[in-house]
């Protein structure tokens, strides 16, 4: 059980922290008594390096777990030039670009300092899962399925989970075979608990994949198309939500080895007390 962040600016302004945590390490010295896992979205947007890997296994217990966000050019997203590695920047290019647009061996590149970057975390037994999630144009096919499976083998051993935000993966007619392809390969799959009737929206089917299943929580925010984050994550579930949400959690549990509950709706302290509700909820099912 966890949040999708710990530093964010609104949650140090939320007063979630004491008054005498006030350092990059005290917090997440904090934040790791009070969770067991993070999930690391900064990589998304900026690939991560080795030393914050190296800080984040000393600063934190045996058991902690960080998931993290693969970064935007692996999976499919638009990617800033200025977030590349500076000796893979392509020259006067200054919009937008694809791994598409990229060559070959700079894509290539950019995976292998990706996972070098993570090995620290992966060898002291903290790495959770490499989340990778797909964009709304990511549609069910051949040619997106082993897409899926290279990022599976090119990221091994690291474990990896995928998260859809294209409809037709999980549509009536495609959902069965999405969940047999996932399964078949052992890629775990992310239930997703967000905001309905979106060109992004996927519904919430709560599954199993593989012996790792993870559920993300991205809130009911009327304002899931807003560019503004915190107006589309500015949501705290009610604990009626909470209730409804704990024993399908509680019989996933029951397929997986492993379940990580991650709360993305970070806006002030709302993941933090939701995640905590959710928590002391599950502890009492039956």
């Amino acid at each position: 059980m966890g949040t999708a962040s710990w530093t964010d600016k609104t949650l140090l302004e939320s007063g979630w922290y004491p008054e005498d945590v006030q350092t990059a390490e005290q917090r997440l010295v904090y934040y790791a008594e009070q969770f067991s896992l993070v999930e690391v979205d900064s990589t998304y947007y900026t690939p991560p390096n080795e030393r914050n890997s190296e800080l984040w296994v000393q600063r934190t217990p045996a058991d902690f777990r960080f998931n993290i966000k693969a970064y935007s050019l692996l999976t499919q997203h638009p990617t800033r030039p200025g977030s590349l590695y500076k000796d893979l920047r392509p020259e006067g290019v200054t919009k937008n670009v694809y791994a598409k647009d990229l060559p070959e061996s700079t894509v290539d590149s950019v995976w292998d300092r990706f996972l070098a970057a993570l090995e620290p975390l992966h060898e002291a037994g903290k790495l959770g899962a490499l989340l990778f999630q797909f964009p709304q144009w990511f549609p069910i096919g051949r040619r997106n399925k082993e897409y899926i499976l290279q990022c599976q083998e090119r990221s091994a051993p690291m474990q990896i989970c995928v998260e859809f935000r294209n409809k037709t993966w999980l549509s009536a007619e495609n959902q069965d075979e999405t969940l047999d392809f996932l399964t078949s390969y052992r890629v775990p799959y992310v239930c997703v608990d967000m905001p309905q009737g979106h060109a992004s929206s996927v519904p919430p089917v709560v599954v199993a994949t593989a012996d790792l299943a993870v559920v993300r929580f991205h809130g009911h925010s009327d304002k899931w198309t807003s560019k503004n984050i915190y107006e589309r994550f500015g949501y705290e579930y009610s604990e009626a939500e909470m209730r409804e949400w704990a024993p399908r959690i509680d019989q996933l549990g029951e397929q997986a080895g492993e379940t990580h509950v991650l709360l993305n709706n970070c806006y002030r302290n709302y993941a933090q007390l939701n995640a905590r509700q959710l928590s002391d909820l599950l502890s009492t099912v039956d």
